[in-house]
């Protein structure tokens, strides 16, 4: 699905958070986001810009879809990026949300998220996988990702570093089973 740089996605009405494509002129707010969570170490910070970067670049691959929340005020509050993964049967992959910290618990990450399902789902996809840490930073995300449906599938031990392990996530796409 090509997407319009125009083009919002609106989950509520009466909701002031407006949730669109990035635009060129949101990557440096983008970056500063990233850095500013306290989340990301160095390593996942280059990468999340790094894509950020490809997703503004190379927009006709369609690897990477990045969507923004933007405040009543038009300040980004937040950012979700998302992409089909590779060799599989209309299964994607959730790269990164992160949400501004003076926005978090304000249901930004959902609508984000809700975002993403709406899009997957006008795809036909089948499954969402993510991909996060095992580590203390994480454990809001993993609480979040579970309380939105996302289920634990597995755990590879030591998979970033030790004491650092792969947990994956995964939720099946109603209706679109084919």
């Amino acid at each position: 699905m090509q997407l319009a740089a125009s083009e919002e996605y609106r989950i509520k009405p009466q909701s002031n958070i407006i949730i669109r494509p990035i635009l060129a002129h949101d990557k440096e707010k983008l970056f500063h986001l990233v850095r500013q969570r306290g989340t990301f170490n160095e390593k996942e910070i280059e990468i999340a810009i790094e894509v950020i970067e490809d997703t503004l670049a190379f927009p006709e691959k369609k690897e990477y879809y990045t969507f923004c929340a933007l405040e009543g005020n038009g300040d980004i509050a937040g950012f979700i990026c998302f992409g089909p993964i590779p060799m599989t049967d209309r299964c994607y992959d959730l790269y990164w949300i992160a949400v501004d910290e003076k926005f978090s618990r304000n249901g930004i990450g959902k609508k984000l998220l809700e975002a993403m399902e709406n899009f997957v789902v006008k795809e036909k996809a089948r499954r969402i996988y993510i991909d996060t840490s095992s580590t203390a930073p994480y454990a809001a995300a993993r609480t979040f990702y579970e309380n939105h449906g996302f289920r634990l599938i597995t755990v590879l031990q030591d998979f970033y570093r030790l004491d650092d392990d792969k947990i994956i996530f995964m939720k099946e796409i109603p209706g679109n089973e084919m």
